[in-house]
């Protein structure tokens, strides 16, 4: 049984159809959508889909909306639970692929698919795990040299081989979890409001299972990176990485240096 949750917030009507489009033909067996919206409008979209639950509840964050999806499906006794954005869709068989590959690889706790921007160019959100230099350089030197030089040691190289791999951090538009791994890491951390929610679980997955990046199929994400245009959710990015170094440490993580050593030369496959 697979469970999966979106979390809204005033999300685009077409968006939230497109993605029920894609996960009401898939293996799925229930939909819950945690709306943090001022108002229910997204209510009428949803009422005359099978297989959705509507949610509509106090805004205290985008891992705590998903945490109420993720302990319904718990209860219903869910083996794999979805996270995933309102901005995402694909056309192809992309959930059962997943689930085939957890399925024969009881060792994988959690894994996500290549993702693209509508275009077809790649995303690279296969990265390590962060230091405050990484984030610091990318977002407020403006030297493209020095970002491209933190770049390369921060991003995975290119998935353009379609090798599985195993990484440290999975992208919050789209975790696909075993639910047993769950039930012994925990969910997300309540504390993030948004942002480094998806970096903090993924460390707590990659402690006591692999995370898998399986690139033979693919997502479309649209990525508006609104904290790059919008002074609010630059504030909120901010605090919530603030948060996530008071929690693992800033400059002194053995955990994150062991981490990176592991990763340095990724060619495992899977």
């Amino acid at each position: 049984m697979i469970t999966a949750s979106i979390v809204t917030y005033h999300t685009k009507p077409n968006d939230l159809k497109r993605l029920l489009k894609c996960l009401l033909k898939s293996p799925i067996s229930c939909v819950y959508i945690i709306d943090h919206s001022e108002n229910e409008n997204l209510k009428e979209i949803v009422s005359d889909y099978e297989k959705i639950e509507y949610i509509h509840n106090d805004n205290r964050g985008y891992g705590a909306g998903h945490n109420i999806g993720i302990t319904k499906g718990l209860e219903s006794g869910a083996i794999y639970h979805l996270v995933l954005n309102p901005d995402v869709y694909w056309t192809e068989n992309v959930i059962e692929q997943l689930y085939r590959y957890m399925d024969k690889n009881p060792e994988c706790g959690a894994i996500m698919p290549k993702i693209l921007y509508p275009d077809g160019r790649e995303q690279r959100l296969c990265k390590h795990l962060p230091t405050p230099l990484d984030l610091i350089v990318r977002r407020f030197i403006p030297v493209k040299s020095i970002k491209a030089y933190v770049n390369r040691k921060y991003e995975f190289p290119s998935s353009n081989d379609d090798r599985i791999m195993e990484i440290p951090v999975l992208s919050g538009c789209f975790m696909f979890f075993r639910c047993s791994t769950l039930l012994k890491t925990g969910l997300f951390d309540e504390r993030f409001f948004l942002y480094g929610e998806d970096v903090d679980l993924s460390r707590r997955v990659g402690k006591i299972a692999y995370m898998i990046f399986f690139p033979h199929v693919h997502i479309f994400h649209e990525y508006a990176k609104s904290s790059y245009s919008d002074n609010k959710m630059r504030n909120i990015h901010i605090m919530s990485m603030i948060k996530y170094f008071n929690k693992w440490g800033w400059y002194f993580d053995k955990d994150r240096r062991v981490n990176r050593k592991k990763f340095a030369n990724n060619t495992k496959k899977y």
